[in-house]
C-alpha cells in the first residue's frame, strides 16, 4: 500500500502567508519531521524570489509556479486482453497539486552544488516563467498522453 498521508482537514496553512498550498509544500519538502528546517528553506527561497521579482509578492509567484507545473492529463497503464496500453486520463485536482509539488522538489534535489533554498528559488522562478526541469517533466507527460490518444477509448 502507499504511504498514509495526513488528510486535508489537518493541513495547517503556513504561518506567514496563511496559504494552504505553501503549508502543503513545506510538509512535502520536510525530511524526518524537521519542519522548522523545511520552513527556513522555503522562506529563504521566497526572499530570493522577492528580490528578483519586484512587481509581484513572492507567494503569488510561488502559487503561479505550482499552477504552471500542474498536468491536465497523464497516461495510466491499463491491461486489455493481455496487452498493456498507456491510456491518457484526466488528472484530479488533488493529484495535479501533489504531482506539481513532487516534480518541483525532485528537480531541486537532482541539482547539486547549491544550497536547497537557492535551488528552490531558481526552480520556482523557472516554473513561473514556464521553463525548467519541472516544466519539462510536465511537457513530457502531456506529450505521452498526446501520443497515446488512440487508446483513449480504454479509459475507465
Amino acid at each position: 500500500m502507499g504511504r498514509i498521508t495526513s488528510s486535508k482537514k489537518t493541513l495547517a496553512p503556513d504561518p506567514v502567508h496563511g496559504s494552504l498550498l505553501a503549508g502543503k509544500f513545506v510538509n512535502s519538502m520536510m525530511w524526518s519531521g524537521k519542519k522548522s528546517v523545511a520552513m527556513g528553506v522555503f522562506y529563504r527561497a521566497l526572499d530570493i524570489i522577492g528580490e528578483k521579482v519586484k512587481d509581484k509578492p513572492s507567494i503569488e509567484v510561488f502559487t503561479q509556479a505550482v499552477d504552471n507545473v500542474k498536468p491536465n492529463i497523464e497516461v495510466r497503464s491499463k491491461r486489455v486482453g493481455g496487452a498493456s496500453y498507456q491510456v491518457p486520463m484526466q488528472v484530479s485536482r488533488n493529484r495535479q497539486q501533489s504531482l506539481a509539488i513532487r516534480w518541483i522538489l525532485l528537480s531541486c534535489r537532482e541539482k547539486k552544488g547549491k544550497a536547497m533554498h537557492v535551488k528552490l528559488a531558481d526552480e520556482l522562478l523557472a516554473a513561473y516563467n514556464r521553463e525548467g526541469a519541472a516544466m519539462t517533466r510536465r511537457e513530457n507527460v502531456h506529450r505521452m498522453a498526446e501520443a497515446n490518444k488512440a487508446f483513449a477509448h480504454f479509459a475507465w
